[in-house]
């Protein structure tokens, strides 16, 4: 039964139109794409990386900082990866490393002064870019929809359950 809703273009695991979703998922990643490559094109990227700068602007919105598994939450970083930007973060005077105060287990990653100012630097110039590629592209009232539908998929999402497709098929025999 599945499959055959599946094929006529519904899910009713999820009460949702198959096709519709792939579109809108495909339309929202390929504009994504196409805009970060904008982005990442930007001259402003001669003193770091979009994806550091990412960690900065993340790192500016808690002032006491961040653990670095809560920091890895939201970066598309692998752990590892992660680590070892921070290192060279912190080695460039940017931010910096403590043992988190509650358990001493934990690290803590905080901006520093400098690494502050260069975030608010970098910052002015990105979000003008992304004034320029996004909001060029868009009237006022089509940004706020835009706003509107994003934020409300990022926050659904804690309430679907994992896709539970049980047990895999076995190999094909050859």
């Amino acid at each position: 039964m599945i499959e055959q809703a599946e094929r006529a273009g519904t899910d009713p695991r999820v009460g949702a139109d198959v096709r519709a979703a792939a579109t809108a998922w495909e339309e929202l990643f390929r504009a994504q794409v196409a805009i970060m490559r904008r982005l990442q094109r930007d001259p402003i990227w001669d003193r770091i990386s979009l994806r550091e700068y990412d960690v900065l602007f993340t790192l500016s919105t808690a002032p006491d900082g961040l653990r670095l598994r809560d920091l890895g939450e939201s970066s598309l970083l692998s752990q590892p990866s992660l680590s070892r930007m921070v290192e060279r973060l912190e080695d460039s005077g940017w931010v910096r490393r403590a043992p988190a105060p509650e358990d001493g287990r934990g690290v803590v990653v905080a901006l520093t002064d400098a690494g502050a100012a260069l975030q608010r630097e970098v910052g002015r110039r990105h979000v003008q870019a992304i004034a320029h590629y996004v909001g060029g592209a868009l009237p006022a009232e089509d940004l706020a929809e835009l706003t509107r539908v994003a934020g409300a998929l990022r926050g659904a999402q804690a309430g679907i359950a994992d896709l539970d497709r049980g047990t895999p098929p076995a190999p094909a025999a050859r």
